[in-house]
């Protein structure tokens, strides 16, 4: 069997058919499928092979999230006639348990796999010299196709004073030494609702303030039950608050931030302050125009196929604008190496992405909300159907959370959002059904096994056929057949 094709070194210039500027999740999955498929690849990294989402985003935030849950599952016990002590948080160890889950997923994700896999990896920044070059390391690279990954990071309001401040990202939040005596979350979006909960369960006083509403994006009812839940725990949501002056606490120690809500100048004292206010693409040193390569504060510039202003050049995940996921990304990475190595005409279908938000309950949703449906002018049916009717939620004492799914006409499926334990793991079915461009009916007549949470949607669906399954034509209808059949 011969051995993977790589890069060749020509007159002082590396070539090869393809390469990936960005070793995050994205451009490993292009990197490790174009190699794999037959293709030459050079893959360029200036920081930590994995990206964000190994090292400062998804895995070290659900790893503390899991810390957090054992935690509060601890404190839960008694619901369930279980007497346990209240937990004692070493925050040096639950940092290790970060650490440690970090470095049992790099493997998948370093240079040796890359390099064995035939690719050659360049441990540097990379820049366009030209529409087809680029240099890295000080090496001259010329491929066929480049795709640029380089992700994101966190966007820093404009806040006066903020800049002078040792405030957190998510970048350095998860190198803290020490538990935060009282954290400050600035941004009410899914990373900032899923750290705050996760520091108030390990015993730090927890404030969140958001310039609007707390997850504007989802439904109000969904948003409604994680304000709740999160007050339930004792983080202070502090919703309208627009933040104008950040100072240094009192003698140097800690933050002060001024901020203004309905109407009146208020001020808060933390000991920490995490901003949490979204993020903005890498976009800065990479020679773009040189490449020929449009960009936006938003970022680089794509067609439905991925590709940039340049066709010779293909940009994926957060640098080439939302959706802000991982699984977005890899998504993306299916469709430009469709069209990158096989010329075929692969095109993004974002119309099906769910998004989760990990909080307790999680919050999962997928394809329109009902405020995106009706701008749309969609002829919009909503079903709604509380969690607290499903005997599994009600046996696991977490009643609270709802399924709500919104229809077009002949009940096809536009979008839903779970909330519920777990939400992330059933939202999988409404993904599929917005995908397919699935009925209602296709899920009511699912057959799902009881008790579980799962029932939720099937539930949901059935409520479509409720008021002429048990309307009066129905019942007149079944007293004239008992009459007629024998």
């Amino acid at each position: 069997m011969a051995g993977p094709r790589r890069p060749q070194l020509r007159n002082g210039t590396l070539h090869a058919d393809l390469c990936v500027i960005g070793a995050g999740s994205g451009g490993l999955s292009v990197a490790a499928g174009a190699a794999q498929m037959g293709a030459s690849v050079v893959l360029v990294e200036r920081g930590r092979m994995g990206g964000e989402c190994l090292n400062t985003g998804c895995v070290p935030s659900k790893a503390l999230l899991a810390a957090a849950a054992a935690a509060q599952a601890a404190r839960g016990a008694h619901r369930f006639g279980l007497d346990v002590p209240e937990p004692q948080v070493e925050f040096a160890r639950v940092r290790a348990h970060l650490r440690e889950v970090i470095a049992a997923l790099a493997p998948q994700d370093s240079a040796e796999r890359f390099e064995a896999l035939g690719c050659t990896v360049i441990r540097a920044a990379a820049a366009f010299t030209g529409p087809r070059e680029a240099v890295a390391g000080g090496q001259p690279i010329r491929a066929r196709r480049f795709v640029l990954a380089t992700g994101s990071r966190a966007a820093i309001p404009p806040i006066p004073g903020l800049a002078a401040l040792p405030f957190l990202t998510n970048e350095t939040l998860f190198d803290l030494a020490e538990r935060p005596a009282h954290l400050l979350v600035l941004g009410g979006g899914p990373v900032g609702v899923e750290m705050a909960l996760a520091f108030r369960r390990l015993g730090s006083a927890v404030t969140l303030l958001e310039r609007a509403s707390l997850l504007p994006r989802e439904e109000p009812e969904a948003a409604a039950l994680i304000r709740a839940a999160l007050r339930r725990e004792g983080v202070a949501v502090e919703e309208g608050a627009a933040v104008a002056a950040a100072n240094p606490g009192p003698e140097g120690e800690g933050v002060e931030l001024e901020f203004d809500q309905d109407g009146l100048r208020r001020s808060l004292r933390g000991s920490h302050l995490l901003v949490a206010t979204g993020r903005r693409p890498n976009t800065e040193g990479l020679g773009l125009e040189l490449a020929g390569i449009a960009h936006t504060p938003r970022g680089v510039t794509v067609d439905g196929r991925m590709r940039t202003t340049n066709r010779r050049v293909f940009a994926l995940g957060d640098v080439a604008g939302g959706p802000l996921y991982t699984h977005a990304a890899g998504a993306q990475a299916g469709v430009v190496l469709r069209n990158a190595l096989l010329g075929l005409p692969a095109t993004r279908d974002d119309r099906a992405m769910p998004r989760v938000t990990f909080t307790d309950p999680e919050l999962a949703q997928v394809g329109m909300t009902e405020a995106e449906a009706r701008k749309a002018g969609e002829a919009v049916t909503v079903l709604c159907e509380p969690l607290a009717h499903n005997d599994r939620a009600v046996a696991e004492r977490a009643p609270e959370g709802l399924a709500k799914i919104v229809l077009g006409g002949a009940g096809r499926v536009l979008g839903a959002t779970l909330v519920a334990p777990r939400a992330g793991e059933m939202i999988g079915l409404w993904a599929l059904a917005v995908q397919q461009g699935l009925r209602i009916g296709a899920v009511a007549r699912l057959v799902l096994p009881y008790p579980t949470l799962s029932e939720i949607s099937k539930r949901a669906a059935a409520r479509f056929y409720t008021p002429a399954l048990f309307g009066p034509r129905t019942r007149g209808l079944v007293g004239l057949l008992q009459r007629l059949l024998p």
